[in-house]
């Protein structure tokens, strides 16, 4: 009896514990804004049109030599419609037949590609996640003898398949005068210029692989990569970022918004040879993440065009060799916003938890 008791009370005090560790953080995510700055629509229907294309790229460069093989998937465009209303938003994209005509020189792409990016007014949270099989080399000319490229434009490696894992958590300064959200979600509004320093951290795990070698036996140089020949990598990284964001508003309503931040971390790599050995290497990562807006803002439309892109780079286990992962999303949208006589609930503990 005493110990069911016990059990009780630990039970009770870990839940009044956790709620009160809840209330503080929703009290320290929420964000008073500077209304001279950020007109907030979050009660606000924003409903949208959009098209956008997401991607992933894989990058094996030898520093000695200055050259490169940049390896591609086929990936289509789509275009949708979402809304956001409060904390929730959803999006819903179609590819449609008359957007993406087939194309047979890249070769066919299978994808899932689940990247999202959730903007809070403090916070910045991007996630990654990627499966890829099929690519093609996009710059044939530089890497294979000219005879060669040119009966081959976009050499195909359809066994190739990819596996990428990541997140990224940035920290904004000037939560009350700069908005990421304006240009990315479109609830909000910036009317003046304004911006703000950022920090964050980041982790990234990849792997790529194919049947056969990723180095192509037919280069023009054959000492590329010192004639190493591996046909899967697996890398896992870690790093901390820094940078700059700032939105510049023109005549109230044309805005450009700029935000570049770069990583410095470490990153673990192992290579799989075709003769079966495996290299190992602990070294220096760099990363980099992009955001970029245009377009027009007001209180009711929106109009503009924005990118997300995200670079991790690591040396490889051969000297003066280094490979890279990218991923990203372009989106063009239009919007419309609709104010509501009456909220569609009337709890709004978490909606201004976001603002």
């Amino acid at each position: 009896m005493a110990k069911r008791t016990l059990l009780i009370l630990l039970i009770v005090c870990g839940c009044i514990a956790g709620a009160k560790a809840q209330g503080k953080l929703l009290k320290w995510l929420h964000t008073d804004n500077d209304t001279a700055y950020i007109e907030e629509h979050t009660e606000d229907l924003t409903f949208r049109l959009y098209g956008s294309r997401k991607y992933t790229r894989y990058d094996i460069m030898d520093k000695k030599l200055k050259k490169d093989i940049l390896y591609r998937p086929n990936t289509p465009s789509n275009i949708g419609v979402g809304f956001n209303y409060r904390f929730i938003g959803i999006n819903l994209g179609f590819n449609f037949p008359f957007v993406n005509r087939r194309n047979d020189k890249y070769g066919n792409t299978r994808f899932i590609d689940l990247q999202s990016h959730i903007y809070l007014r403090k916070l910045v949270v991007d996630f990654y996640g990627q499966k890829y099989k099929g690519f093609y080399i996009s710059n044939p000319e530089k890497i294979f003898e000219k005879e060669y490229s040119l009966q081959n434009p976009y050499p195909q490696r359809p066994d190739i398949k990819n596996l990428g894992l990541g997140m990224n958590v940035q920290y904004i300064f000037n939560d009350k005068r700069f908005s990421y959200r304006a240009p990315n979600l479109q609830n909000e509004y910036q009317k003046k210029s304004a911006g703000s320093f950022i920090v964050g951290g980041e982790f990234y795990l990849a792997k790529i692989q194919g049947d056969s070698s990723l180095i192509p036996i037919n280069l023009n140089d054959t000492t590329f990569l010192r004639n190493e020949h591996y046909y899967k990598t697996l890398v896992a990284t870690f790093a901390a970022n820094v940078g700059y964001a700032h939105t510049f508003v023109f005549k109230k309503h044309f805005f450009l918004s700029l935000s570049v931040t770069t990583g410095l971390g470490a990153a673990k790599t192992s290579l799989h040879y075709e003769s079966g050995d495996v290299s190992h290497s602990v070294g220096l990562l760099f990363s980099s993440t992009v955001r970029a807006s245009l377009g027009y803002n007001s209180s009711r439309y929106f109009a503009g065009i924005h990118y997300v892109g995200m670079t991790t780079r690591s040396r490889l286990p051969v000297p003066d060799t280094y490979q890279a992962f990218g991923n990203g999303n372009l989106r063009v949208s239009l919007v419309r916003r609709f104010s509501l006589k009456k909220p569609l609930w009337r709890n709004n503990t978490l909606a201004k938890t976001a603002g």
